[in-house]
């Protein structure tokens, strides 16, 4: 169960208490005007006989408006202290938001045979994303079916690409993008309702929310980087052959950078898109923006999700497009990948 917080419980005991003051009123009110039947007349409202005027203008007037005065220090101060805390109650609650998308990401996250520790009711929400990727996002293998230029099929161990870096690459909405199409010809699906897979928008809002939350810092993933050097070629391996090696994530590798699911870089690809080497540079730092092109023949993201693109104009790629590296990749190891290219 997701922990209330303190304002929740308080407004709790309010309400209790509150139906409790009710009845009890209402149960005296009740009990206080039963009368014998036939004593209606002399037990009605406006036959008893009322205060006299020395009391009415007297104590029960200084009564009234003493208690209207306290009434008006209770609003006036009040009122104020209530709504100076107004940010605090806001804050918490876009957290407990948060925390909660959070924690049913985690649940939708899970292999499907796995139990949850905490919430039974989420037990549904099991899409099977670890399966793949990782208990922690850390990557993985799958099996995966490839068909071959001759038209048979085979049968390979594909590796899958952590997770807890996808953020440092990608924004939110791009990485929503992939998960609602998926990536065709590779074992990650469409997952969307939009792209005709199962989950809700909500659904793929918490999967984000807790990718985001087991993002591992720009400094920690720039300390794993340090394993590759500023060797051109290693850093073009382990960062780069995923998309522009066929055959790399399956470790059947054809020519390094001759394209896959990124353009061919080979035979001056890159000398001639990108004249100006730092260019090239700028695009490998920052990556690609939605409606921008780069270099001489105006290469730009994929297509956006329509949907994504009309609530926050150009901030979704379908597909990826290409991604930032400056939170993963130090600068010197950026210039010397980007030189290996310009060398294939």
């Amino acid at each position: 169960m997701f922990a209330a917080s303190t304002a929740q419980k308080l407004g709790t005991v309010f309400a209790i208490a509150l139906t409790v003051g009710w009845l009890l009123f209402m149960l005296a009110h009740v009990k206080r005007g039963a009368v014998k039947p036939g004593d209606e007349i002399l037990e009605a409202p406006n036959r008893k006989p009322y205060y006299e005027d020395d009391i009415l203008e007297g104590p029960k007037l200084e009564r009234a408006l003493t208690l209207a005065l306290v009434l008006l220090v209770i609003i006036g101060i009040g009122l104020p202290l209530y709504w100076i805390n107004e940010t605090r109650r806001e804050n918490g609650a876009k957290k407990l938001f948060a925390n909660t998308a959070v924690e049913v990401g985690f649940a939708l996250f899970q292999p499907a045979d796995s139990p949850l520790p905490a919430n039974p009711k989420l037990n549904e929400l099991h899409f099977g994303c670890a399966g793949c990727h990782g208990n922690a996002g850390q990557g993985g293998s799958t099996n995966y079916t490839i068909t071959t230029p001759l038209g048979t099929t085979q049968s390979v161990s594909w590796q899958v690409p952590a997770l807890n870096t996808a953020l440092l690459k990608y924004t939110p909405d791009t990485v929503r993008t992939i998960i609602v199409y998926g990536r065709s010809n590779t074992p990650m699906p469409a997952w969307g309702l939009a792209g005709g897979g199962p989950m809700n928008d909500s659904q793929i809002d918490s999967l984000v929310a807790y990718l985001q939350s087991i993002q591992i810092t720009p400094a920690a993933a720039m300390k794993e980087g340090e394993s590759v050097g500023t060797n051109g070629s290693a850093i073009f391996n382990a960062y780069c052959a995923r998309c522009h090696t066929k055959g790399y994530s399956y470790g059947a590798p054809e020519t390094s950078g001759a394209g896959a699911y990124a353009p061919n870089l080979t035979n001056g690809s890159e000398l001639r898109q990108f004249p100006n080497l730092v260019d090239q540079i700028d695009y490998v730092t920052k990556g690609a923006t939605y409606g921008k092109s780069y270099g001489t023949r105006g290469i730009g993201s994929m297509a956006a999700d329509p949907r994504l693109d009309i609530e926050t104009p150009g901030a979704a790629q379908q597909g990826g497009g290409m991604p930032k590296f400056d939170q993963v990749l130090t600068p010197e190891q950026i210039q010397a990948v980007v030189n290996y290219e310009r060398g294939l």
